[in-house]
């Protein structure tokens, strides 16, 4: 094998915490024997196995027939002969049963104001929004565009979309005009729902305003409608004919909206990726199959049970909203808390007094958010978990990046109360749901390392010919079967989806996730390395940058966070490059040059020499999304000495590029 097909792991983890009795005791999945009769089931009869699935956990106005067609792959086909609602397995199949009067969602404003919803008002919210959607004209198939803040509208207009058999496309309300002006084109959206503003941190951010700027900047031709929920008292402009508020098209309208069946293959969102420059990516995902996987994940991954809290941190612009706070939450019938503000807001100790305050048992966040409430802590004991009664928690999840060994134990002790299993879930938006992650009534953790597939999900590591890897070395993750949730197509450019994600060189027909992983030689547990664009080749190594991250937190007396990048190196090939953010202030001078050189000789400790990055350097953060997502494309820029020339709109903290280009 050569070695340009292979991953070096140069991580090691023997730390292992076998499920807690509570966990496993009623747990829809106990104990590994069942986890292993399942994924033998589903490999013994893939079809049957899926079908069992989704007559069991999906409500079909017209069942399905066929379960799988492979006839036209990789435009795989799932159930499509059969019709159903999304909206309506959300919400309608609720009513009649104890469910109905059961909170749906708790929200907590940014000023921390509370306010509840019933299933029941729920559905009557949603169908009168829908019918205020047909009102403008809007039908089965046609898109509209959903940028608003985390509110229950927001949600509303999700559901009402799908509802009345629209397409939604949520765009996060962190976007930039030109991003929102590029999704609306793309799409070919008839109407656009937002807010005249959000507020995020205590401050009023625009939204309407941006819509409007997007809108100037042409090419909207098939924009008609704007529907603006006034989130705030503050003016916004309005353009007569077209600009209409919430208040003006829900009323008179009846609560009670039939729900439009559709093809389980109907398109349910379009999801634009965010990441990669040129032409946006729309993510595409089917009724049907969407639909079940973000149930049984639920009921998986989270063993949601009926007296549960649930708590999903990520915003409905992005896919982990849209599976784990607008569609699976509701499915399950679960009580679920949506949080409009900020994790840091009005201090760092929001997210464990929120736990506290509604009692949450189910916590779903990023390793973003889990390290920089990490440094807050350290920084400030105010604002330190010990601080608040997070007893009634019983699972924790991570999700959005892999989550380094340290800052997983940190979680696991600090705010699991080492009681809690954490489901660290390896998925993508192109997945639709998890597809590799603990059970936590069965899987034995690592942390670190997502574990083990979900039953039906045939995931595998291989190198660029498709040649499967064997257990101890790196290489591509790789999905060798379809399965239900799964994108079905780039929204208008069939072509780059074959070409991204089903390459030639492996067939075609095998799905390429484009993450370096490997699985470990005792377990088979799986460890993503990275986006395999983000694997360093160093004097002939092949090194995933996510290790030598996790090596750099595990300085823990020393490092809060760290991302590390490759620039081009005349002697090695690629030089590592590491821009870290300390627990202390940033230091200068000699003093960042004794740090540094600390630093490379930890990292020459934990890994080995050759991983010992050539550039450090410091930041007082990173640069981040206000979604808190690191953006690793700008730091290649300012590793290789590049000027930034892509769009910073969407940046939390813009002004942190300029520190960070400073060498030391």
């Amino acid at each position: 094998m050569s070695s340009s097909s292979t991953i070096e792991s140069v991580l090691v983890e023997n730390r292992v915490f076998p499920p807690d009795a509570r966990a496993t005791e009623g747990a829809r999945i106990a104990g590994m024997a069942a986890y292993e009769a399942l994924c033998q089931r589903a490999a013994s009869d893939f079809e049957g196995f899926w079908a069992d699935q989704a007559r069991a956990n999906v409500v079909w106005s017209k069942p399905f027939t066929r379960t799988l067609d492979e006839s036209r792959a990789p435009f795989y086909k799932w159930f499509d002969d059969g019709e159903l609602n999304a909206s309506a397995n959300c919400l309608d199949k609720h009513i009649g049963t104890p469910v109905e009067n059961k909170t749906a969602i708790v929200f907590e404003a940014d000023d921390g104001t509370v306010t509840s919803v019933t299933y029941k008002e729920l559905l009557a919210r949603v169908s009168q929004f829908a019918n205020a959607l047909k009102t403008q004209g809007i039908a089965k198939g046609d898109r509209v565009i959903i940028y608003m803040p985390m509110t229950i509208e927001g949600v509303v207009a999700m559901q009402a979309c799908a509802r009345i058999g629209a397409t939604h496309s949520v765009v996060f309300g962190g976007f930039s005009a030109k991003a929102l002006q590029e999704r609306i084109i793309d799409a070919g959206a008839k109407a656009v729902v937002t807010a005249n503003f959000q507020m995020r941190g205590g401050k009023e951010l625009p939204l309407k305003a941006i819509v409007d700027d997007a809108i100037a900047l042409g090419g909207c031709d098939t924009l008609q409608t704007v529907l603006v929920y006034e989130r705030t008292a503050s003016a916004w402009n309005r353009v007569e004919g077209r600009d209409k508020t919430f208040t003006e098209v829900l009323q008179g309208q009846s609560s009670e909206c039939a729900p439009q069946p559709v093809g389980a293959e109907h398109p349910l969102f379009i999801l634009y990726t965010s990441g990669s420059t040129g032409k946006p990516k729309g993510v595409q995902h089917a009724t049907g199959g969407y639909l079940l996987w973000a149930k049984l994940t639920m009921d998986w991954t989270f063993d949601i049970r009926p007296e549960d809290v649930f708590w999903c941190t990520a915003d409905i612009g992005w896919i982990t909203g849209h599976t784990y706070v607008a569609y699976g939450p509701l499915a399950a019938g679960a009580t679920q808390v949506v949080f409009e503000g900020i994790p840091t807001f009005p201090h760092a100790g929001r997210f464990w007094q929120m736990i506290e305050k509604h009692k949450v048992s189910i916590f779903y966040t990023a390793p973003t958010a889990i390290r920089s409430l990490i440094k807050a802590a350290d920084s400030d004991e105010k604002v330190h978990p010990k601080n608040w009664d997070l007893g009634s928690l019983r699972i924790l999840g991570s999700v959005g990046e892999p989550i380094n060994p340290e800052a997983w134990m940190w979680y696991h002790v600090n705010v699991g109360r080492e009681k809690c299993p954490i489901v660290d879930t390896f998925w993508q938006t192109e997945t639709g749901g998890h597809v590799i992650t603990p059970l936590p009534g069965a899987t034995p953790l690592v942390p670190g390392s997502c574990t083990l597939p979900l039953p039906g999900i045939m995931a595998a590591i291989v190198d660029e010919t498709g040649k499967d890897i064997p257990n101890g070395s790196g290489g591509m993750l790789v999905i060798k079967r379809p399965w239900p949730s799964m994108i079905r197509t780039i929204w208008n450019d069939p072509e780059r989806f074959k070409k991204s994600y089903f390459p030639e060189e492996m067939g075609g027909t095998i799905y390429l996730a484009g993450d370096g992983a490997v699985r470990s030689a005792d377990r088979g547990y799986f460890r993503i390395t990275g986006r395999i664009d983000d694997v360093l080749n160093v004097s002939g190594h092949r090194l995933g940058t996510m290790e030598i991250e996790s090596a750099l937190v595990a300085k823990t007396d020393l490092v809060a966070e760290a991302a590390v990048v490759g620039r081009p190196d005349d002697v090695t090939g690629e030089a590592v490059c590491a821009f870290v953010v300390l627990k202390r202030s940033r230091p200068t001078g000699e003093e960042a040059k004794a740090i540094a050189a600390e630093l490379r000789n930890w990292v020459a400790k934990e890994i080995g020499p050759i991983a010992k990055p050539k550039d450090i350097r410091f930041g007082d953060n990173l640069p981040k999304t206000r979604s808190g997502k690191i953006m690793r494309r700008l730091l290649r820029s300012i590793a290789k000495g590049e000027a930034i020339t892509q769009d910073t709109s969407t940046l939390e903290n813009p002004a942190i590029l300029e520190q960070l280009a400073q060498s030391n």
